[in-house]
């Protein structure tokens, strides 16, 4: 009889313990994933029990252990150990959000995920660095971070013996290996390894520039450029040379100088074959060489128009569309052009940044100030090939050059009789008017 007893009483404890386990799983289930409770009516698929998994309670030091308990997916058959694991899975399928954001009705499928969410709207920094009291809002970004201080970097790379803090930047940098480029432009089928180079790209289609200056109203393509633009106003140097303490408001700059300490020589430089013009990079030398070849690869399907350089067949292709994406606030007038918007507007301010060094006379335009410093400088760099008269701008050369010509473009629709120029035809009108000149 006792021998019989014995696998029994074994039976009758794993049932309990099954049942008291599945009892604590679910209550903590409901705790921790906020699962409400079945009304009487509803009904809902079951995830389902493997048939192959088994449930096994055994002893182990003197504590009773339950080995995994599998669930099923009924959609993609992925399984789960635990029941709340497979019924957050299931809302993927479904595309179920339960959790609702009650400040800016973001919704979520995962409680847990609402209430990270939730720290944007309260600043809740809940785990902090003991190292340098530095604080996050998740406790994976606080692991991240200490691996800073560790130099812990724990995804190694197989081809190259690289490694790194995130698996993330592993697999970015694998496809360095692999050639894999899955981030497609539609428009010129330029690939990509990563897709935030992808929508840097896809800005140079678009002329986009959503990053604003609030000084001077300069737009940006990029956020980091924005930045470096922004510390020419407030003078900000964050990067200082640990040799001579001079300071510079670009990482580059820095390294670039500190190389006057090491000797180090300098990245290779860009030469143009034809006219020696030196270029740090690549891509700047292959621009400026289309000056000499003529080439111009971008190419506007509705004029069949040619373009160097692809920012300048975006802003022409606005001709077409009638696109003015740069709206002035004071009296909403549009331009093709960030740069024209931001000459308008010194129309409302007033501003004119540009001042001559020698009388301190101010102009809204660098352009303006450098016509007007020839006044000083006494340069005249536009010269007729006739007569060798020059001039300091290139209009009143081009005015000068219809002497020779005998060409009157400007002509009166009056008396037929025809100017040089478009101010003494508007002068010569007013006598049909009888105005007083």
């Amino acid at each position: 009889m006792k021998a019989n007893e014995a696998p029994m009483r074994s039976q009758k404890v794993e049932v309990l313990i099954k049942e008291e386990l599945e009892f604590h799983e679910e209550l903590s289930l409901r705790k921790n994933y906020d699962i409400p409770v079945k009304e009487e009516n509803e009904v809902y698929e079951e995830p389902l029990l493997k048939q192959d998994a088994e449930i096994v309670v055994k002893e182990k030091n003197g504590v009773h252990v339950k080995n995994i308990h599998q669930y099923q997916c009924n959609q993609c058959n992925k399984a789960f150990s635990q029941k709340g694991h497979i019924i957050r899975h299931q809302m993927t399928h479904t595309g179920e959000k339960p959790h609702q954001c009650n400040q800016c009705d973001k919704v979520f499928s995962a409680k847990s995920n609402l209430i990270i969410h939730q720290r944007i709207h309260t600043g809740e920094k809940p785990y902090q660095c003991k190292q340098c009291d530095k604080v996050f809002t998740q406790k994976s970004s606080l692991k991240l971070h200490q691996r800073r201080h560790t130099g812990e970097k724990p995804y190694h790379c197989k081809q190259c013996d690289m490694t790194f803090l995130q698996n993330i930047d592993l697999k970015r940098h694998q496809r360095t290996h692999t050639g894999e480029k899955p981030y497609q432009c539609k428009q010129c089928d330029k690939s990509f390894s990563r897709n935030t180079s992808l929508i840097l790209h896809q800005r140079t289609h678009t002329g986009d520039k959503p990053y604003q200056c609030n000084h001077c109203g300069k737009s940006f393509s990029q956020i980091t450029i924005l930045k470096i633009h922004q510390r020419t106003h407030t003078g900000d140097k964050p990067y200082q040379c640990n040799q001579c303490d001079k300071n510079f408001a670009i990482n580059s700059n820095l390294t670039k100088h500190q190389r006057i300490h090491t000797g180090e020589k300098p990245y290779q430089n860009y030469q143009c074959n034809q006219c020696e013009k030196v270029f740090t990079q690549k891509g700047s030398l292959i621009i400026h060489q289309r000056t000499h070849t003529g080439e111009k690869p971008y190419h506007c399907k509705q004029c069949d128009k040619f373009f160097a350089r692809n920012n300048c067949l975006t802003l022409h292709q606005r001709i077409h569309t009638g696109e003015k994406p740069y709206q002035c606030k004071q009296c909403d007038k549009s331009f093709t052009r960030n740069n024209s918007l931001i000459l308008h507007q010194r129309i409302h301010t007033g501003d004119k940044p540009y001042q001559c060094n020698q009388c301190g006379k101010t102009f809204a335009q660098n352009s303006d100030l450098i016509k007007h410093q020839r006044i000083h400088t006494g340069e005249k760099p536009y010269q007729c090939n006739q007569c060798d008269k020059g001039f300091t701008q290139k209009g009143s050369l081009i005015i000068h050059q219809k002497t020779h010509t005998g060409e009157k473009p400007y002509q009166c629709k009056q008396c037929d009789k025809t100017f040089t120029q478009n101010n003494i035809l508007i002068t010569h009108q007013m006598t049909h008017r009888g105005e007083t000149i």
